[in-house]
């Protein structure tokens, strides 16, 4: 009799262990969850919206210009980790790297790593070849777009028509008016507007990288340039 209830008491304590571990490996799953789909940041709560707010760094809502679309990827660990960023101190360039593709083509790829897990990638802005601009990931949240830098700039995707990687018209003066507005939101200098290739040495953007000048020319316009009303800390 006594070995009977010694193993009703064990076959108990088993029990309750096993109901302990499986509420622990819930909490830790629905955490896991959170992190992937609630903002986990520190503003607590989903940061962008379709009426062109967000939430930069400081807490601050900024009213986005008109001509920037906003198109958010979902909170996920490859694209968009929903992580705050430290002071932005900077603005780095990129080219996308393939030729002839749409900002709306770009920004659907960043979403899909998502799913596909296939690397870690985006960019807070693309700018299209009609000279469209997407927003992807929010102002005050880390894009995986420059390495090193992701914590404290703001990324910007360029495309381009063909393999030279130059800028077109269009993209060319849409960069030009979102570096500007950027500029001024964060009180950026010169120095603080880079390449990708200025943070890793990357070939990125190509052009702008084998073409000095060119690149000189670029910072100097957006300094030159006068910017409209649009786009403001409210």
């Amino acid at each position: 009799m006594d070995k009977i209830k010694d193993r009703q008491k064990l076959v108990l304590a088993a029990l309750v262990v096993a109901a302990f571990l499986m509420f622990v490996i819930l909490v830790i799953a629905e955490v896991r969850q959170g992190g992937r789909g609630e903002h986990p940041n520190k503003w607590g709560a989903e940061n962008g919206d379709d009426t062109g707010h967000d939430i930069d760094n400081s807490g601050e809502t900024v009213v986005l210009p008109d001509y920037i679309t906003v198109d958010l990827l979902p909170i996920n660990e490859y694209s968009r980790p929903g992580e705050p960023t430290d002071e932005i101190t900077g603005i780095v360039i990129h080219y996308v790297g393939n030729p002839n593709t749409s900002a709306q083509a770009n920004r659907n790829y960043f979403a899909g790593l998502a799913k596909s897990g296939a690397t870690s990638a985006s960019s807070n802005f693309i700018v299209g070849l009609e000279g469209e601009v997407i927003e992807c990931v929010p102002l005050g949240e880390i894009a995986y777009a420059s390495n090193n830098r992701n914590h404290d700039t703001i990324s910007i995707e360029c495309c381009h028509p063909d393999e030279g990687g130059k800028f077109n018209d269009a993209t060319y003066a849409s960069l030009i008016k979102l570096c500007r507005f950027l500029v001024d939101l964060y009180d950026l200098g010169p120095e603080d507007i880079i390449r990708h290739y200025d943070v890793t040495g990357k070939l990125c953007p190509v052009y702008y990288v084998e073409n000095e000048d060119a690149w000189h020319k670029l910072v100097e316009d957006i300094f030159n340039y006068i910017p409209d009303t649009e786009g403001a800390v409210s």
